[in-house]
């Protein structure tokens, strides 16, 4: 069929563009996963080729008219690099052109790229093909007998390309935003700026010499290098979607150079210039067929971002993973504390559901009921227990992260998940131990003073048959509060990164009229508050609003939508039994008992879950050892599970699976405060 394609264009002398198209789908694989045909097809083409030189001679003119006759500049340097446009424009142009696709323009080779190769996948079944493979394909060609004014032609298009990334580079690193995260800049010669001075010698040069670029790829390599510096250096400055996308297009234009110039370098051996070549030729496939796509722009930009935020979480969720009984019962007494607030707050919920306000201003009513107690559970320093999993889930995966996956480390990792769940559970059992007894304490000094139960018997039997986990959709509306959770150690992790960003501490000891007010030591006191804590109440605040507008959002949209959390269950429950005086069957109490543990795992799991997915994505982290891991942990709590209830007591031995020492605990001195 090869054959029969080529000796047709032989006849017709049709175009160059249409040869290759009708080449490429003969190629093109039935199925995708059938990429060993698509081989074998380039190979009998080579095949093809080689016993019939004029055929080979067609195929290779018309693959280098295209590269010297089709405005070929366009797609060496725009093709899989980000415009300068921004994120948000870049994604609106993305979806656009996905709706309503670009006019093909044939005078530029960008455009008969993207004809060529028009199917979806056609990107996969070309990088699959070996290099070796496409590397005959071109010794089939015989490049090396093409007339030096055309390897000219190829090479100044190639050239000109690279001066156009190398402006453009040089440009990117005179951007105000890179300067104020790296201000090396400013004192030092650039490397963005002399790659540019470099690569502008390199061309004064006559073209038969213009193949010396090695000092540009040293230069190249230490624009990488601040780059990365920049991108470590943002885990303690903080980054913004324009920083991100700035670094991203940076680092695309840094490939594609490199790759640019390593055509260049070559040049002068077919076989190397031949390997720089397919490695650029699969790039550019790809490039075009992702050129719309709005999951792959998604996915370059935001797991940069999602990585700055997750590591802000990853840091405060150290707090809430305790290692010794000191800390512990810490913990323990902290959470108490919150479910004496929440007792309280679910008071003032029930009160304003009362009065049955419409339902935009109860939803408004009800979210800052939740948004402002949380906030003051966070000022008073107690711990909701549902706010943990969104914190320990980044300290876990920076924990996957650093380990080299050998079983020493998955070791201290399952000490990590033990240390985690122990801290969950007695965070919970504060919460619910103290939330309890607190709403039934709230209700008997109500119907004290008042002589009337604080709620009726019949909504005290309706808040019980809300929680029914088996006749209510209890344990679903348990899991949206969960995405909220989730959602909200997002925010916190957002709102650190912007404080530290934006120097929002720093700007507020700058407001004089501030300083007037409360004075340069309480204003300073205040600045340190905000920036240790700014996620923190910006991530309670609206955590309370995510849960609060949920049943708001319901009502809206005529759906089925409603939160239930654990610590809110077991204050309504307190208060339901007050109002019953305690006359209830025990199916009514296992029931009750039954939802809140069902509740809670909803809300651990999902956030959890979500938050640890979340985190390793950012991270780039695939973890191939989930059934070593999960079956070290089976292992360890046979072998010692009290150490998923308990912190081992002082000079305790913590063993790993084979029974070997992996850390050895001590609890801290309690020193005396004087």
């Amino acid at each position: 069929m090869m054959e029969k394609i080529l000796s047709t264009y032989t006849v017709q002398n049709t175009n160059a563009a249409r040869l290759i198209a009708d080449l490429v789908a003969e190629i093109r694989p039935a199925s995708l996963s059938d990429t060993d045909d698509a081989a074998h097809a380039v190979q009998a083409l080579c095949h093809v080729l080689n016993s019939d030189p004029q055929k080979a001679i067609l195929l290779r003119d018309a693959i280098v008219s295209l590269l010297s006759g089709r405005k070929p500049i366009s797609l060496y340097v725009d093709s899989g690099i980000q415009p300068n446009s921004g994120f948000f424009t870049e994604l609106w142009r993305r979806i656009g052109h996905k709706l309503l696709p670009d006019a093909v323009n044939p005078a530029y080779l960008k455009d008969v790229f993207a004809e060529v190769f028009p199917k979806a996948g056609d990107e996969l079944w070309v990088a699959a093909i070996p290099d070796e493979v496409w590397l005959q394909l071109i010794h089939a060609l015989r490049f090396h007998e093409v007339e030096l004014d055309q390897v000219f032609a190829c090479q100044k298009s190639v050239l000109e390309s690279a001066q156009v990334l190398s402006y453009r580079l040089a440009a990117s690193g005179l951007e105000p935003e890179l300067i104020r995260n790296h201000p090396e800049i400013e004192y030092h010669d650039s490397p963005f700026i002399t790659q540019s001075v470099e690569l502008q010698a390199l061309l004064a040069l006559p073209l038969e010499k213009q193949y010396e670029v090695d000092h540009i790829l040293v230069m190249l390599d230490q624009c990488r290098q601040v780059i990365a510096k920049i991108r470590r250096n943002s885990s303690q400055t903080g980054t913004s979607v324009r920083l991100t996308f700035l670094l991203q297009r940076m680092s695309q234009q840094i490939r594609r150079l490199e790759s640019l110039l390593g055509i260049i370098k070559q040049v002068r051996s077919a076989e190397d210039a031949g390997i720089a070549f397919v490695q650029l030729f699969k790039t550019l496939v790809s490039a075009e067929r992702h050129k719309n796509d709005v999951r792959q722009h998604f996915r370059e930009n935001v797991e940069l971002m999602a990585l700055r935020v997750t590591e802000n979480a990853s840091r405060t969720g150290e707090h809430y993973i305790t290692e010794t009984r000191s800390e512990y019962f810490g913990l323990m007494r902290s959470a108490m504390g919150a479910g004496v607030i929440i007792a309280i707050m679910s008071m003032l919920k029930i009160m304003a559901a009362k009065h049955h306000y419409a339902p935009l201003t109860e939803a408004i009513l009800f979210s800052l009921n939740y948004g402002l107690g949380f906030v003051l559970i966070h000022i008073l320093h107690f711990t909701v227990a549902t706010k943990q999993p969104a914190m320990t889930a980044a300290a876990i995966a920076a924990s996957i992260d650093a380990s080299d996956r050998r079983n020493k480390n998955l070791d201290k990792l399952v000490n990590i998940v033990a240390q985690t769940f122990r801290s969950q559970t007695i965070a919970i059992l504060g919460n619910v131990m103290l939330a309890v007894p607190m709403a039934m304490l709230v209700g008997w000094v109500i119907l004290s003073v008042t002589g009337e139960h604080f709620i009726s018997p019949e909504k005290a039997h309706q808040l019980l048959d809300s929680n029914d986990p088996l006749h209510s959709g209890a344990v679903f509306y348990a899991a949206i509060a969960g995405v909220c959770l989730f959602l909200s150690g997002l925010i916190a992790g957002y709102h650190d990164n912007l404080a530290v960003y934006n120097k929002i501490p720093q700007r507020l000891r700058a407001l004089r009229w501030l300083e007037k007010l409360l004075g340069t030591h309480r204003l300073d006191r205040v600045a340190r508050y905000v920036e240790n804590n700014l996620g923190a109440l910006a991530g309670n605040f609206y955590f309370g609003c995510l849960l609060g507008g949920m049943s708001g959002l319901g009502v809206l949209l005529g759906a089925p939508i409603d939160i239930r959390h654990i610590a809110f269950v077991s204050a309504f429950t307190g208060y339901s039994f007050m109002a019953l005086d305690f006359a209830f069957s025990w199916q009514v109490l296992v029931t009750a008992i039954l939802g809140i543990w069902l509740i809670g795992t909803a809300n651990l799991v999902v956030s959890f879950s979500l938050a640890l997915y979340v985190a390793m994505k950012s991270r780039k982290v695939s973890f191939a050892q989930w059934r070593l891991l999960l079956k070290t942990l089976l292992k360890r709590f046979i072998q010692q599970p009290g150490l998923f209830l308990l912190p081992p007591k002082r000079q305790q031995q913590v063993l790993d699976t084979e029974g070997e020492l992996v850390a050895q605990v001590k609890e801290p001195q309690q020193t005396s405060q004087h």
